[in-house]
């Protein structure tokens, strides 16, 4: 396991925040958010904008709007949705980070702890995190299905799960207990991967086929039906006329015998397949921990068959040596920007805090997040965001690889990622850049209620 120390322990500045406020305390109705810079989406950017919610919800987008009565006034330079950090082990119960008993089936949201100290819960509102991804079993051969939940310090996190069934992941190549798997073992592990998915799609196929099939036979089941109900009288008649016959001639009458179509059989069921067929049909992402340029290439290769596969890379350090490949395939990459020494991990030889803009500037969509090593680490993406930032990556880049980027790839971003109309208001009130070292976080709305900073009116 690569232990890796808080950012502060390399004298990176955190960014400053405020105590929440009392969350016993009811958020009114109606918030009223002003701010010099409103970004509504990364390129979308309101120069003097405001943001109406009402009831937990944005219902007003805008430049003119009249403040309603009553509503809470929050002012600042800055707004923009709650970042999200998509590779993160908060809140899961210790045993479940690096449990080797997990399966394809296991499932985050089974494995989350619901006495998580509030403090913690806190501690990434403080810094802007409003919403993680959690995954169980980092770095196994198989992560379970992953869930988005929303971080809130008064919520129960069954109350706060925005989707339970995110995503399904795996890794490639990822060192256990210290020990560094060897090309065999690397390889191995591909056409695991590979053979897994290939199982999935051919449960998927017989899946299919079977709800075909039994739609066909329930089709021919009724038509039958309806046939014998509107001949019943004339086969009643009928019946009677045979058997009348029959007794006249000193004849057994024997009803005629009807064979009923047989029934389709169900496939067996099997939970590990059913997550990997929803895989197969790009029902589910596939997030897959892998390093090596020489294990990412073989599983490209090995992938291309699936035209549904929705695959998403974590970690990815030699990514940028397949960086051409992956922007043809549009297949996003989980970076995780941190600084790491010589005693990085064997798989991690090859991490540059330049990864992020290597494979932006090669036209790969780029998503950060805070590696799930730690379970408080997720308090630290916005400087991992700055350190990306400060080694070439956009700003704007930075914004959409913390909100909307993960949004859509983990299928919530009718929910999350943007201060757009409809959305629950997870929202930053900033006093400037959100990836300034000097910055910091005002004020934080989780699911439209205040959770950071205290507002008089």
């Amino acid at each position: 396991m690569l232990a890796i120390p808080s950012l502060l322990a390399f004298g990176i500045a955190a960014l400053p925040s405020l105590v929440p406020g009392d969350e016993s305390a009811a958020t009114p109705k109606d918030l009223f958010i002003r701010a010099e810079q409103l970004h509504v989406r990364p390129g979308r950017v309101l120069e003097r904008g405001m943001l109406w919610v009402h009831e937990g919800r944005i219902v007003a987008v805008g430049t003119d709007i009249k403040l309603p009565e009553d509503a809470l006034l929050i002012e600042g330079k800055v707004a923009c949705a709650g970042f999200i950090d998509s590779w993160s082990s908060f809140a899961l119960e210790p045993n479940a980070q690096f449990d080797d008993r997990a399966g394809p089936a296991t499932r985050a949201v089974d494995a989350v702890d619901s006495y998580v100290d509030p403090r913690h819960e806190r501690a990434l509102l403080a810094a802007g995190v409003t919403a993680v991804r959690l995954q169980p079993t980092v770095g196994a051969r198989a992560g379970g299905v992953g869930a988005v939940l929303r971080v809130h310090p008064s919520k129960s996190f069954a109350e706060t799960t925005v989707i339970a069934d995110a995503c399904s992941a795996t890794a490639i190549g990822v060192s256990r207990d210290g020990r560094a798997l060897d090309v065999f073992e690397r390889v191995s592990a591909v056409d695991r991967v590979v053979g897994a998915l290939a199982d999935g799609y051919g449960y998927l196929v017989e899946t299919n086929e079977y709800r075909h099939e039994l739609a066909e036979w329930e089709k021919k089941i009724a038509d039958k039906q309806k046939e014998l109900d509107e001949g019943f009288k004339k086969a009643k008649k009928d019946r009677e006329k045979a058997q009348t016959e029959a007794k006249d001639k000193g004849n057994e009458f024997k009803d005629k015998e009807y064979k009923e179509d047989k029934k389709p059989k169900a496939p067996r069921f099997d939970e590990e397949k059913e997550v990997y067929a929803r895989v197969a049909g790009g029902e589910l992402p596939l997030v897959v921990e892998v390093h090596r340029a020489l294990e990412i290439r073989a599983l490209l290769e090995g992938t291309k068959r699936f035209e549904r596969l929705r695959l998403v890379l974590a970690g990815a350090s030699e990514a940028a040596q397949c960086a051409e490949l992956l922007a043809e395939r549009r297949i996003p990459v989980i970076v995780w920007p941190v600084p790491m020494g010589v005693q990085r991990a064997p798989e991690y030889r090859g991490a540059s805090l330049a990864l992020a803009a290597e494979l932006d500037h090669a036209g790969v969509e780029v998503l950060l997040g805070s590696g799930a090593m730690d379970p408080l680490a997720s308090r630290d993406l916005p400087l991992l965001a700055a350190l990306a930032v400060g080694h070439g990556l956009p700003r704007e880049t930075a914004l959409a690889a913390l909100t909307t980027r993960p949004a859509r790839v983990f299928d919530v971003a009718d929910k999350l990622g943007t201060l757009e109309l409809g959305r629950s208001a997870d929202v930053l009130v900033l006093d400037g850049d959100p990836f300034a070292a000097t910055t910091s976080v005002r004020y934080v709305l989780s699911a439209g209620e205040l959770v950071v900073g205290e507002v008089k009116k």
